[in-house]
């Protein structure tokens, strides 16, 4: 067994660096997290997140998360941010990565056809074996030129957030990165899936995503659990005939932990501390947290303020049991890149 790194990841853009500090604390002490994939565009507030997660023990993975930009100023955001994490990488050896980006068939138009990120999303869903060749030609042309631009500025692990659909080239990262989850649809092949991944990748495994809802089914929808949110209306409301179960979800995130950590996964994160725009309410038909993949319940009147959902304590449960195992102390300074 191995899971060396056990993280969960953490939006930037959507807090103040006060509220931002004050998670990462919880991040690290109660859900006994040893590093936090930190996601946004807004680059001041990803590095004081960044470097606050440093000083308290969290290995920081940096992920500027680009949607719709055109392919040239991707490049460039991502030497920015690659250049501001270096500076905090000579500052702490060994405890900065950086993931050069996210799901870019699905978040950055010219991939696929669609003109939104939905659209692509049902294209890439319902017509992706059409599009794998354009899409693994698109994706791997993109990363070899951010490759090269984040190599100039920064020294450290650098990996790529891929959909699974996607092939990548991975012979120039030091980590292979994907999002994955388990539905209806590939549970039965799922473990097998894995252990090619395993195999043929090359570079050790980081699970960048996975995770569901909090209702009935949700583990079977895996990244599909947003879907049973109605946004056409005066507000959006969750759809008739879904029940809450914060136990649904925590059962699927724990298995999937116990999976990663079988079948000797690098590390995994859990999708995601908090999805802001999805508070909980109290009234099941208005209750958007059913749908959001946080690990925590948002209050509607102050987004700041949350408490935490039985995922939260199923995964700090576990990470605390694998942080009392002395082979488990492996961060970022273990993977030496070329």
């Amino acid at each position: 067994m191995t899971l060396d790194v056990r993280g969960i990841s953490y939006l930037v853009d959507e807090v103040s660096a006060e509220v931002a500090r004050d998670d990462l604390r919880v991040i690290r002490e109660q859900l006994n997290c040893t590093a936090v994939i930190l996601i946004g565009m807004d680059l001041p507030k990803m590095i004081s997140a960044a470097e606050y997660a440093l000083e308290i023990g969290l290995d920081a993975w940096i992920e500027p998360h680009p949607v719709d930009l055109k392919y040239k100023k991707v490049i460039t955001n991502l030497a920015t941010f690659a250049a501001a994490a270096e500076n905090l990488r000579m500052r702490y050896p060994g405890r900065v990565a950086l993931i050069a980006g996210c799901e870019f068939s699905l978040h950055l138009g010219g991939m696929i056809p669609g003109w939104s990120e939905t659209v692509r999303l049902l294209l890439t869903i319902r017509w992706r074996r059409f599009f794998r060749r354009r899409i693994n030609r698109k994706v791997n042309r993109l990363l070899g030129r951010a490759l090269v631009a984040a190599r100039e500025v920064f020294g450290g692990p650098i990996t790529y957030a891929s959909a699974s659909w996607e092939d990548v080239d991975w012979s120039g990262f030091d980590f292979a990165g994907v999002n994955l989850y388990r539905t209806r649809n590939n549970s039965a092949v799922f473990e097998d899936r894995l252990r090619a991944r395993i195999a043929r990748g090359g570079k050790p495994l980081v699970i960048t995503e996975f995770g569901c809802g909090s209702f009935v089914g949700a583990a079977q929808r895996g990244p599909g659990s947003f879907k049973i949110v109605n946004w056409f209306g005066l507000q959006p409301k969750i759809r008739a005939g879904n029940v809450r179960s914060e136990r649904v979800q925590a059962a699927y995130v724990g298995d999937m932990i116990e999976l990663w950590d079988r079948h000797e996964v690098h590390g995994c994160f859990v999708y995601t501390f908090a999805l802001r725009e999805y508070p909980h309410f109290a009234d099941p038909t208005r209750d958007l947290d059913m749908a959001s993949f946080s690990v925590v319940k948002v209050d509607p009147e102050d987004v700041a303020r949350w408490e935490p959902k039985q995922t939260f304590h199923e995964i700090a449960r576990r990470y605390a049991i694998m942080n009392a195992d002395p082979r488990r102390n492996a961060s970022a300074k273990d993977i030496v890149h070329d």
